[in-house]
């Protein structure tokens, strides 16, 4: 098949290029770049590996250009973002031309909106599967291992780490500036955000405590955060309780990030002023956030990276807990790596037909979990683990 890698020049795009090269079934790989030098040194590079490679240029605000791309090729795998700004719109120039797609789509605004094209990517045949990555991605498919342990879903949260050393984000690009990951999370901690309350999907503030006991003793604190996992894990795996994405993450932090999320919600700041001051602390935010952080619990004993589920078993109250048996999960030390080559392996499972089905999925209604987490060993050694503790009544 011939593969379209919009973005494919930037971090995650190559990562999931020099993945994806190697797959069964990749005839071709086009990389696509709004830059053209980029996306040809790494078609290159990679030009001597199984899959056919070549450079275009394509700025996905061209809707001409995007159309005339997407409709040359069989899978896009879109790694342009913001999603909030363009993941619909290539969605749906996909959908036209009938093109199968994957993306990271790590927003949850656009996650609804895209998940409305359902029934058009139905009638087109074409199968999307959306936010394959870290998280949501891996969080996602750890979550149904979790689920799959309980006969009645009743809470289910997932979690990343912030704070951990060496998790590879970079806040500040080679110019100085706010990078788009800290501007993405200036998004995501301001406003209001998706969670699930008593089965229901609303929105509320972000940055709330959630108090967790997880199987193996262990517990403590994290702090919900903007992203797709309870939208989707909500319609896939009709959690009875509470929902929503959590950061594992120190007092401290939670407390300067609270203050932006103040200034955020009142207009005093945008999200690249935000992305600015969080990336260079000021002194006096960051002695206010002191003071905060006092009052505030932290992750005492959480893993840095997991699913956890409560629930029924044969009439038996159960938790479940599922998480990388690396502790921290080398994975996430490099964060273009740990979206990428997820995104790579739900092209596998695409194109030999485990995940080919027409409509707009997240990753946990699609993809085989055990498998991908086999497959993901390579990168992620040890797998994962997954812990059970039954409940009281």
């Amino acid at each position: 098949m011939r593969i379209l890698a919009l973005g494919g020049a930037g971090a995650m795009g190559a990562a999931a290029v020099r993945a994806a090269v190697a797959l069964p079934g990749v005839r071709e790989v086009v990389v696509a770049d709004r830059d053209l030098a980029a996306a040809g040194r790494l078609a290159g590079e990679l030009r001597l590996g199984g899959a056919a490679l070549s450079a275009q240029q394509v700025d996905v605000t061209d809707a001409g250009q995007l159309d005339r791309a997407i409709g040359a090729a069989d899978v896009v795998l879109n790694t342009v973002g913001p999603y909030y700004r363009f993941g619909p719109a290539v969605l749906a120039a996909a959908i036209r031309a009938r093109t199968h797609y994957l993306d990271l789509c790590d927003d949850w605004e656009p996650t609804v909106r895209m998940l409305e094209l359902d029934g058009e990517a139905r009638r087109s045949g074409v199968t999307a599967v959306l936010g394959m990555g870290a998280s949501p991605g891996v969080s996602n498919l750890l979550a149904a291992l979790a689920a799959e342990r309980l006969d009645t879903v009743h809470d289910l949260y997932t979690a990343w780490p912030v704070d951990v050393p060496d998790t590879g984000e970079e806040l500040t690009g080679p110019d100085g500036r706010a990078g788009a990951a800290a501007v993405h999370w200036m998004e995501q901690i301001s406003g209001t955000v998706a969670v699930v309350e008593r089965g229901r999907l609303v929105q509320r503030r972000p940055l709330r405590p959630v108090t967790l006991a997880l199987p193996g003793g262990r517990a403590g604190t994290a702090y919900t955060v903007g992203h797709p996992e309870p939208v989707t894990l909500h319609r896939s795996l009709a959690p009875t309780g509470n929902a929503a994405c959590l950061m594992v993450v120190t007092r401290g932090t939670v407390a300067f990030l609270d203050g932006l999320r103040r200034d955020l919600d009142r207009g005093r700041l945008d999200n690249e002023s935000a992305a600015t001051l969080l990336a260079g602390p000021p002194l006096g935010r960051t002695l206010t956030a002191g003071v905060r952080a006092a009052g505030l619990r932290g992750p005492g004993g959480l893993p840095p990276f997991f699913a956890a589920a409560t629930g029924l078993r044969d009439g038996r109250p159960l938790g479940v807990l599922a998480r990388p048996a690396e502790d921290p999960p080398r994975l996430l030390a490099d964060m273009a790596l740990a979206t990428g080559v997820p995104l790579a392996l739900g092209l596998a499972q695409l194109l030999d037909g485990t995940a080919r089905r027409p409509g707009v999925h997240p990753p946990e209604a699609v993809v085989d979990a055990a498998r991908f987490f086999r497959d993901l060993e390579p990168w992620s050694p040890g797998g994962v683990v997954v812990e059970e503790v039954a409940g009281e009544r």
